[in-house]
């Protein structure tokens, strides 16, 4: 047994404060929850990582988290890879993808932040800093939500000194999604970029309709328009519609991503660092990324991807949600549209025990 080696592993579950059901093209989500895994080493240290878990499949990742237990309890926290070679293998059976990758992410960013402050160092420096900050946008805009409730949420970001925003599209009437754009683009003005998201709601012909439309609107990006496996619609919306296309966050490994960059049918890629499973396997993609000229804009996980962005030489932009913030004890400083990395050791923060309820057996 090393100082590193670790001895317990806990689990909380948390619901934001900001919590009230939302929808988008796809999903109706009535809460918004989360998971939180806690190491504790041998030396004492402490190391944590939560997942966004809304109410998806929650007897499946809870299983799954229960599962990986013995695997984790013994393990280095010092040897993060070694650990996801050891759950590859233990996995290989039901697969490498699904609630398992979740888990085994999950466990892995609790031991990089334990590992982390084991050193003393904050996540940027220990993984080499190429910048001081990242730009971020604020994200939201959600389909549920009245035209009232759109605008203050986007006034709200501008307000506070974003220059970017993104909104949910996928309407079943394409004019609803114009006039929302249009009501966005009036409220924030010509000089913050607005983004808009369709979480795989279209079909080819809806999207490359819905894209030209919105051309004259100044769209800076069209994310998942179509399915994530609908590489060859992907290629032809790309050359059809005018605006750059993003997508990744439904991705377990960099496959679709390859097969995109081959049919050029992608501008920005977005991994979800607990989906693709761990901090090692969201650097290879990002430097996959970069072997082909392609930006990195992550999915959701502000408060790790500030920092992950600020090690690698192709990060875009950072995804805004403050769901978490009253949560815990450290919030991430934003000026003028960038998040700055925290200076503390590991990730920077913690969450805060009075909103964590440990998850039952």
């Amino acid at each position: 047994m090393t100082n590193t080696t670790i001895r317990e592993l806990r689990f909380f579950e948390a619901t934001s404060t900001l919590s009230r059901p939302i929808a988008d093209a796809t999903h109706q989500i009535p809460a918004i929850e989360f998971i939180v895994a806690e190491i504790v080493l041998a030396n004492g240290v402490r190391g944590q990582g939560y997942l966004l878990a809304f109410h998806y499949s929650r007897a499946a990742i809870r299983g799954a988290l229960r599962d990986i237990e013995p695997l984790v309890l013994g393990a280095d926290a010092a040897a993060p890879g070694a650990f996801i070679a050891q759950a590859e293998r233990e996995h290989e059976y039901f697969g490498h993808e699904g609630v398992q990758r979740w888990a085994v992410g999950l466990i892995n960013i609790a031991m990089w932040d334990a590992w982390a402050r084991t050193l003393g160092a904050p996540m940027h420096r220990l993984l080499g800093q190429t910048r001081a900050s990242v730009p971020v946008y604020g994200s939201g805009g959600w389909l549920s939500y009245s035209d009232d409730e759109l605008l203050d949420e986007v006034r709200g970001y501008v307000g506070r000194g974003f220059y970017a925003v993104k909104i949910k599209v996928g309407s079943p009437d394409v004019q609803r999604d114009l006039e929302r754009l249009r009501r966005v683009r009036e409220a924030v003005g010509p000089r913050v970029r607005v983004m808009m998201d369709a979480n795989q709601g279209c079909d080819l012909a809806g999207a490359l309709t819905l894209a030209r439309a919105a051309l004259p609107l100044g769209i800076t990006w069209f994310e998942e328009p179509l399915h994530h496996h609908d590489v060859a619609g992907y290629a032809t919306l790309r050359r059809q519609c005018g605006i750059s296309l993003a997508m990744g966050e439904r991705e377990y490994d960099t496959r679709t991503l390859q097969a995109l960059i081959a049919a050029d049918g992608i501008d920005l890629w977005q991994p979800d660092l607990l989906r693709i499973g761990s901090v090692e396997a969201w650097r290879a993609s990002a430097a996959l990324a970069q072997a082909h000229h392609l930006p990195v804009l992550p999915h959701y996980y502000r408060d790790y991807d500030v920092p992950l962005l600020c090690s690698i030489p192709n990060g875009l932009a950072a995804e805004s949600f403050d769901w978490i913030d009253a949560l815990i004890d450290q919030p991430l400083t934003i000026h003028h549209g960038q998040a700055l990395p925290r200076e503390g050791a590991g990730w920077g923060f913690r969450f805060l025990e009075a909103h964590l309820k440990e998850m039952a057996p």
